[in-house]
């Protein structure tokens, strides 16, 4: 099998943050998001991997996640033609590399919590044209929805239902066979002047034999920055024991709780207390300061004087500030400082880009 992942898109939502970096970058536990993907999907033993991104970013894309071999496996890369048509226009759009083939399709945001094995074990050994995972969601509306009939098969599914016909989401974790290509020639763009990958299914469902499966896991789709957030959490919670280690010189009055990483050449001074699960990037320096659970710190990071929890903080950023940061994004090579120091009257001084939160 092949496996195809789309990693492409402006992520609009995840602004300003998405000007710089390419969402699927985006570290999570200090790894770019589509490293789990990879990890997943070479797990289950696919190692012929596409990765589908946007037009000039392919340089980008092989910088941060190489050729494979880490996983391997061989990664190949092709540009989106035409623009953001649809996740169905997606697979067509990597016709040459996959036609005749039976694979995986992945979305690149997408995060779950175990193996993807179950899912290719099942489409290969009952040889199904098409096998798609649910998961229970409670805002249903944002995704494509499946409709079942009484006896519990699929009946067809429907993209961003304004009335959902049951509480499930078709994740981002689609089983194709060769017919994919035929049944795409049938599907017209949507009101959105989209090609939804819901129409192809429905035609699977209408004329070829089609398996569907709960994920009864967590599943993330990792499209805002909230879910961004939570989804570096449920990493870490699903980080074993041995990948948390510290690679530098900590003082003995340092405190350290719980299961915690931190990079060489990083210098964490007497007085922080860190309690994990955290990870801490290569080059910082903390000192004065606490760090919570669930925080993912990049390379060459500064903290002083300050408490940050349940947040991911990007390379080389600053925070010295004696206000609490929790559940943020804190941007590459960006300063958070406390007004007092660079204003002498009241009020913060700020330079705020585009669709940016900041609650003081």
């Amino acid at each position: 099998m092949k496996a195809l992942i789309a990693a492409g898109g402006r992520a609009t939502r995840l602004r300003p943050i998405t000007w710089t970096i390419n969402k699927h970058l985006i570290p999570l536990a200090n790894k770019p998001m589509l490293w789990y993907v990879l990890k997943k999907i070479t797990d289950a033993g696919i190692r012929d991997i596409i990765i589908n991104v946007n037009t000039g970013e392919i340089p980008e894309m092989s910088r941060a996640l190489g050729d494979g071999s880490e996983f391997g496996a061989r990664v190949t890369y092709i540009e989106q033609r035409g623009g953001a048509k649809g996740l169905a226009h997606v697979v067509a759009n990597a016709q040459e590399q996959l036609q005749g083939e039976r694979f995986l399709f992945f979305l690149g945001d997408n995060i779950i919590l175990g193996s993807i094995s179950r899912f290719v074990d099942r489409f290969q050994q009952e040889n199904l044209d098409c096998m798609i995972a649910l998961s229970r969601v409670k805002d249903p509306q944002r995704f494509g929805v499946p409709e079942f009939h009484p006896d519990g098969s699929l009946k067809h599914t429907i993209e961003k239902p304004q009335h959902p016909p049951s509480s499930f989401a078709v994740t981002g974790i689609y089983l194709f066979n060769e017919k994919f290509f035929e049944a795409f020639k049938t599907v017209q763009p949507s009101a959105r002047g989209e090609y939804e990958i819901t129409d192809v299914i429905t035609w699977y469902i209408q004329n070829a034999k089609i398996g569907h499966e709960e994920i009864t896991g967590w599943w993330k789709d990792t499209g805002t920055p909230d879910a961004l957030i939570e989804g570096n959490a449920l990493i870490m919670d699903d980080m074993g024991r041995e990948e948390f280690c510290v690679h530098c010189d900590v003082p003995m009055e340092t405190q350290i709780q719980g299961m915690v990483t931190i990079g060489k050449g990083s210098r964490v001074g007497p007085d922080c207390l860190i309690r994990g699960p955290v990870v801490i990037g290569e080059d910082c320096e903390i000192t004065n300061s606490y760090i919570g659970p669930y925080t993912a710190i990049g390379n060459r990071v500064k903290i002083r004087n300050a408490e940050v929890e349940h947040s991911i903080v990007f390379a080389g950023a600053t925070i010295d500030t004696t206000r609490r940061i929790v559940n943020s994004l804190i941007g590459q090579d960006a300063t958070l400082v406390d007004s007092q120091r660079t204003h002498p009257k009241t009020g913060h001084h700020l330079i705020i880009g585009d669709n940016s939160f900041v609650e003081l």
